[in-house]
């Protein structure tokens, strides 16, 4: 295991050392996403009926959710430079150290592109179900679930992330996610920067 460490640590992707979290900024970190699923499961209880139907999708989506970050850290996190430390902000690294082997960063994008799509249907499931309920009958408690769950999932979480989680990541230059954000030009310059390095 310390050997896998040491290879990790010695990659050409960053040089530099890599950021510590503490705990407390660790559980800040896992905010918006916690509380985009628990403001998902809120929708669909308020939103379904009878009550028997609303509590099993409410728990099935809170499972899902549960499921959703246990498969990112079986199936990204040991691709990632972040693997085994305390360097990654929501701390899937380290958990990831007690669950897998370190596999390396080369095939990091094309798992990322592979299992990022499992846990997307998370940001749309409640608002699927939620409007039409609304059309059938209005009901502003919904609106305002709704309009505060898409303020979360849509707006803070992945600004949150980009601006700070992705923004100190050492592999923004090769992850997908940034390098849409970038456009064409810095996604060809990520690319060539790993192919240089390797």
């Amino acid at each position: 295991m310390q050997q896998k460490t040491d290879d990790k640590n010695s990659g050409s992707v960053a040089e530099q050392p890599l950021r510590q979290y503490s705990y407390f900024q660790t559980l800040a970190n896992n905010i918006p996403y916690v509380g985009m699923i628990l403001l998902g499961a809120v929708v669909l209880l308020t939103a379904l009926s009878p009550a028997v139907l609303s509590w099993i999708s409410a728990i099935v989506y809170l499972v899902y959710g549960v499921m959703g970050t246990l498969w990112i850290i079986l199936f990204i996190c040991p691709y990632c430079r972040y693997w085994g430390t305390r360097s990654c902000p929501c701390g899937y690294g380290k958990i990831a150290a007690y669950l897998r082997e370190y596999k390396g960063i080369d095939c990091f994008s094309k798992k990322f592109k592979k299992h990022i799509p499992v846990i997307v249907p998370l940001w749309f499931i409640p608002i699927l179900v939620a409007v039409p309920v609304l059309i059938r009958e209005f009901s502003w408690l919904l609106v305002i679930l709704i309009g505060v769950f898409a303020v979360d999932g849509f707006v803070i979480l992945p600004l949150f992330s980009t601006r700070h989680g992705c923004a100190e990541c050492p592999q923004r230059e090769t992850c997908p996610w940034m390098a849409h954000k970038r456009g064409p030009a810095s996604k060809q310059t990520g690319y060539s920067t790993k192919s240089q390095s390797t």
